[in-house]
């Protein structure tokens, strides 16, 4: 397969802005879709799937890291949890429609960890939005809308 370095770089650039770590992968994705070197629809699949196993491994964090929250290294304190999880309560699933935003998106895929939501749940939901915002960025970076 041509460009499997690129489609490599553009899933891990997708992966790593889902979890923790500062990353933009909708620049990557929508240089890639403007160079037009690349089929679009293999680009948003590979930025979307990246992207999802990233919020897995937040789900995953979120799950079993929770255990340590009354160490002083914990990064986040218990009042800032109480409240998303309050929130989260509040909301409830659906609130994982909202993850493809930027600053609450990712927190919110840890928070669905935290509040044990299943997997089953939150893959799809995750899923669609993520998938959704690549191709929101595909159809801006081409010129459909």
């Amino acid at each position: 397969m041509p460009h499997l370095a690129e489609y490599g770089a553009l899933f891990a650039a997708a992966f790593l802005s889902a979890t923790i770590f500062p990353f933009q992968s909708e620049a990557v994705l929508f240089a890639m879709l403007v160079a037009e070197h690349y089929p679009w629809w293999l680009l948003i699949l590979a930025a979307s799937v990246g992207n999802i196993l990233g919020s897995i491994v937040n789900w995953f964090l979120g799950r079993f890291f929770t255990r340590f929250e009354d160490r002083p290294w914990f990064p986040v304190k218990r009042k800032h949890m109480a409240k998303a999880e309050s929130w989260y309560h509040r909301y409830g699933r659906w609130t994982l429609l909202l993850s493809w935003l930027p600053v609450v998106g990712d927190p919110l895929t840890i928070v669905a960890g935290v509040m044990r939501e299943p997997l089953r749940a939150f893959v799809p939901l995750v899923a669609l939005a993520k998938t959704g915002r690549y191709l929101a960025v595909g159809a801006l970076s081409l010129g459909w809308i």
